[in-house]
């Protein structure tokens, strides 16, 4: 006699919920503003700084070029990172050292957003850029940075919970 057995359920990696895959692409979407005004203004476009200021203080035409661009490129690129944690895809690294290195980025983005509250309302960046349209176009560009901490902080959390529960 044989005896019908259920089949067993697979325990393969327990997908991401909806809102930690959409969180994590709103990350990657936020770092874009500021991105392109940052290349906006390596290429020459007005963007609130005198020709002097550019010239002087950012290096711009000249090395200062290579430095905006590259922090756009790196900072594009950090932004894509939270994708690794709702991918159902091979990880490049281990569960655990993906939710170290994960959870140790979250803390520094609450630090570097609580540092640029500190940057943005000091005396010394505001007396370089112009008053009016650009001040409102820069805020415009970089605001949305501020909502990178609490959507990785989530999606973090959400990777570290998966993780538990597939153990």
């Amino acid at each position: 006699m044989t005896t019908a057995t259920a089949p067993l359920p697979a325990s393969g990696p327990v997908p991401a919920p909806r809102w930690a895959r959409r969180a994590a692409h709103a990350i990657a979407l936020c770092a874009l503003p500021s991105g392109l005004w940052r290349i906006a203004m390596a290429s020459g476009i007005h963007v609130g700084y005198s020709e002097q200021v550019l010239r002087d203080v950012f290096d711009i035409p000249g090395w200062g070029i290579a430095y905006v661009v590259g922090l756009s490129v790196l900072a594009e690129l950090a932004a894509l990172f939270p994708l690794l944690l709702v991918s159902d895809r091979r990880q490049p690294l281990r569960p655990r050292t993906l939710a170290a290195l994960a959870w140790t980025a979250s803390a520094l983005l609450v630090l570097v957003a609580l540092w640029q509250l500190v940057v943005a309302f000091t005396v010394e960046s505001r007396t370089y850029m112009s008053d009016g349209t650009a001040r409102t176009v820069w805020a415009l560009a970089f605001a949305p940075l501020f909502a990178i901490p609490p959507l990785m902080t989530a999606v973090t959390w959400s990777y570290g919970r998966r993780q538990r529960q597939r153990q």
